[in-house]
């Protein structure tokens, strides 16, 4: 299905029944990435999966940006009706979600960030060279996005107050100590490292968070 969010056409999926939850993918992805936890989940929660703009099915643009894709996130809500969604955001997802909740205080009841940082510097050193690397030969704006952004102050993740569950495999793509002062400046958040885990094998088409969720989204 398709709803005009923010001057676009966003494409989204909505399954199940129950207290709804929003999910949001990461870089280069689409909202099939959470075909397996969906599944899982789907008799427990209104699962409601988003294509970001330029990815998917959503409509193309020709620029992008994390405070631009918060904004589509936040209309998507307001035009669904939803009233305290939970939310489940991956790695560019988890980003948005930050950024939602920094702006929008009472927007979200509770939100999982998996693999999120707030800005390149969170992200292990080798990789920020690949993305730069890759950027420069493919001038391709998603990863231009993910070069010089985000931008998000620590001391705006106080004004965060929904319930925070930030999640991080322990071999991710996220240095440990970004992750870890992400958790800090969250008042109440709790932190889970996910032992032998990546960056993505523990999310995308994998319900290895099943159990995580249905304790977290009570």
């Amino acid at each position: 299905m398709y709803v005009t969010v923010n001057g676009i056409q966003m494409y989204y999926e909505k399954i199940g029944c129950g207290y709804p939850l929003v999910f949001v993918h990461g870089n280069g992805e689409d909202h099939t990435i959470f075909d397996s936890l969906v599944e899982r989940l789907k008799e427990h929660y209104t699962c409601y999966l988003i294509d970001s703009r330029s990815h998917g099915k959503s409509q193309k643009t020709d620029e992008i940006h994390y405070d631009t894709m918060a904004q589509d996130v936040h209309e998507f809500i307001i035009k669904m009706g939803l009233i305290k969604p939970y939310y489940l955001g991956f790695s560019d997802g988890g980003n948005i979600g930050v950024i939602l909740a920094i702006h929008h205080p009472l927007l979200l009841s509770k939100m999982m960030i998996l693999g999120a940082n707030i800005n390149p510097k969170g992200v292990k050193l080798k990789y920020q060279k690949e993305m730069r690397d890759a950027y420069k030969m493919t001038k391709d704006p998603l990863l231009k996005m993910m070069v010089y952004e985000p931008q998000i102050a620590w001391k705006d993740l106080h004004k965060i107050i929904s319930e925070t569950m930030i999640v991080v495999g322990e071999d991710d793509d996220m240095t440990y100590r970004h992750t870890k002062a992400i958790a800090s400046h969250i008042k109440g958040s709790e932190l889970r490292i996910l032992k032998e885990k990546n960056h993505y094998d523990y999310v995308i088409h994998s319900d290895y968070l099943i159990e995580i969720c249905l304790k977290f989204y009570q």
